[in-house]
């Protein structure tokens, strides 16, 4: 089986933002656990997922369309982590810097696959 989402730097950092998120979110209070913890846990999750799905599609227009879903859970984390620093949860752990990361990675994805498809 193919698997170049492997080969995706985009791919790697969206993993190692899902262990932070897993790791920053130990510490959240027990009554959040089926609140905040498992809703940035999935949001994290799906953005590396849906790079991976995008990448074992056929074509780069359904590619650019995996990432656009990717965008958009992580722009959803983005969300969870600001609630989560609100609420006192989360103290400056690094989650939003490396949620940024990620984002510009993707972007930049995006954009590259957007023009890719235009031309093709």
């Amino acid at each position: 089986m193919k698997r170049g989402h492997r080969n995706l730097r985009v791919w790697e950092e969206a993993m190692t933002l899902v262990e932070n998120v897993y790791r920053a979110t130990r510490s959240f209070p027990k009554e959040e656990i089926f609140g905040l913890t498992a809703q940035m846990r999935r949001a994290a999750i799906s953005v590396p997922a849906n790079i991976a799905e995008g990448a074992a599609r056929s074509g780069t227009r359904e590619l650019a369309r995996f990432v656009s879903i990717a965008v958009a859970s992580l722009s959803e984390l983005d969300t969870h982590i600001e609630i989560a620093r609100r609420l006192g949860y989360l103290t400056e752990d690094g989650l939003a810097e490396r949620a940024d990361a990620v984002a510009g990675l993707l972007m930049g994805l995006e954009r590259s696959l957007k023009t890719k498809a235009k031309s093709a």
